[in-house]
């Protein structure tokens, strides 16, 4: 208690404004970029890019049947290659949300740190001008 009574209150407050609330901010801004990784999944999607979308792939034929063997290739050929371009677009969108969440943090962060300095031009323009 008497450790607080002895403390300067500009102090304090420089501390908190420059030091931990940063620190805070950067957990958060964290926190999110791993949510963004997280609910798109990158990296299973990249994993596996060449896997069938939503699993449908079809048994090849028991005999010897050209036209099911090609129907059946064509088609599983067909299904790898909208899993590829699904999986495209959510790569992309994942990459996109992220560096909407990299730049918004970025201005949130950088406009903490300036906060003071904005509302001190403010005062001495509402005061001069």
């Amino acid at each position: 208690m008497e450790s607080a009574k002895k403390e300067n209150i500009l102090i304090s407050w420089f501390l908190w404004q420059f030091i931990e609330t940063p620190k805070f901010l950067f957990s958060i801004w964290n926190d999110y970029m791993n949510f963004a990784s997280n609910l798109f999944s990158t990296t299973f999607l990249l994993k596996t890019f060449f896997s069938p979308w939503r699993r449908y792939n079809w048994k090849y034929p028991k005999g010897f049947d050209v036209v099911e063997f090609l129907n059946t290739l064509i088609s599983n050929i067909f299904s790898r290659f909208l899993g590829a371009m699904m999986r495209t677009t959510l790569i992309i969108a994942g990459f996109l949300f992220q560096a909407f969440i990299a730049i918004f943090g970025l201005i949130v962060f950088i406009g903490w740190l300036f906060v003071p300095f904005l509302a001190i031009a403010g005062i001495i323009f509402v005061i001069f001008f």
